[in-house]
């Protein structure tokens, strides 16, 4: 356990980069509390720094190099386009800063195992957001699990149809990377659950022409070490017709069935509804979780590690579709 020897009079400064949705509940969080202070803020556009930099009441500067250079930023967040997570990261590092970084860490396996090592070196805390394990849904497949005894399938599916695509870097083949790998919280789901993974086989397809697509639709099947399969798919764009967030798990006593919002446990004798815990405010949970650690030295919910292991089980997917091969995870 880390204690950053944080006293109760020092303040965390921030450095932000990115003003999207996940950018702008931070910095609430932040805003909120009495040891963290916003200090900076790069975005992709002017006006929306600008707007940003007023709502929070922080300085605009005019690149991320410049905010990771700067002296006074103790901690950097990250939370712009995949493609300059690895880049920004290690940068911020290099200069003795702690980072948050929205999954994944980077697109490229051995840039992750990299930025890991140099945390480490630089004893400095190296955190990679993975919300989706605080939320009521993946805790209600948690506490009911035993429930079903020895699990030999899952499946886990998230479709959104849009029409039109909108021409964003989350439409970008290089900016937003391979489908799971950029939705790396699909598979981390599945690894968090059931442990690691023995082989994976995956096919993916874009439609549209150029680095901007359409759509995309990407399946895997993943085989688990201790004998369950899953299946993942994740799609989104024009093509696609009807939505889907469903997450399924079948045991030799019973099954867990979660639709949308709502969750049952079918058994032999019966079927129980139940309950999932609202997926707002795990952002701020997660910000307060690191304050935190970095306060105390107390654990936050998942290690770098956990992340890296499920960006290369996401990169054998990658190398699967490729390819068209099962690939062996060693």
């Amino acid at each position: 356990m880390d204690n950053f020897g944080y006293s109760e009079k020092r303040l965390v400064r921030v450095g932000i980069i990115g003003t999207g949705y996940a950018a702008k509940l931070r910095a609430e969080t932040f805003q909120k509390h009495e040891q963290a202070q916003v200090i900076a803020i790069v975005g992709h556009t002017p006006e929306k720094t600008q707007e940003f930099a007023q709502t929070y009441q922080t300085e605009a500067l005019p690149s991320w190099d410049e905010l990771v250079a700067q002296p006074d930023i103790d901690l950097v967040v990250i939370s712009n386009i995949n493609k300059e997570h690895g880049a920004i990261a290690t940068a911020a590092l290099q200069n003795n800063k702690h980072v948050i970084v929205e999954y994944p860490l980077a697109l490229d396996v051995n840039e992750a195992e990299n930025l890991i090592t140099l945390a480490q070196k630089q004893g400095k805390m190296l955190h990679v957001e993975h919300i989706e394990l605080l939320g009521g849904l993946h805790q209600a497949l948690k506490q009911n699990l035993p429930a079903i005894g020895n699990v030999f399938y899952a499946r886990y599916a998230t479709v959104t149809p849009q029409r039109p695509a909108p021409h964003k870097w989350t439409y970008h083949k290089e900016l937003f990377g391979f489908p799971l790998i950029a939705a790396l919280s699909r598979l981390h789901r599945l690894t968090d659950l059931f442990g690691e993974v023995a082989s994976v086989s995956c096919q993916n397809r874009y439609w549209g022409e150029g680095e901007f697509y359409q759509s995309c639709l990407c399946t895997a099947q993943l085989k688990f070490t201790r004998g369950a399969i899953a299946e993942v798919t994740y799609g989104k764009g024009e093509t696609l017709w009807q939505d889907e967030r469903k997450f399924e798990v079948h045991g030799e006593k019973g099954g867990l069935i979660f639709e949308g919002d709502a969750g049952k446990l079918i058994q032999a004798a019966e079927t129980t509804p139940i309950e999932i815990g609202s997926r707002r405010g795990l952002f701020a949970k997660d910000t307060e979780m690191v304050l935190d650690h970095l306060f105390t030295g107390a654990d936050i919910y998942i290690t770098p590690t956990a992340s890296l292991y499920t960006l290369k089980v996401a990169d054998a997917a990658r190398r699967s579709a490729e390819i068209g091969e099962t690939i062996f995870m060693n």
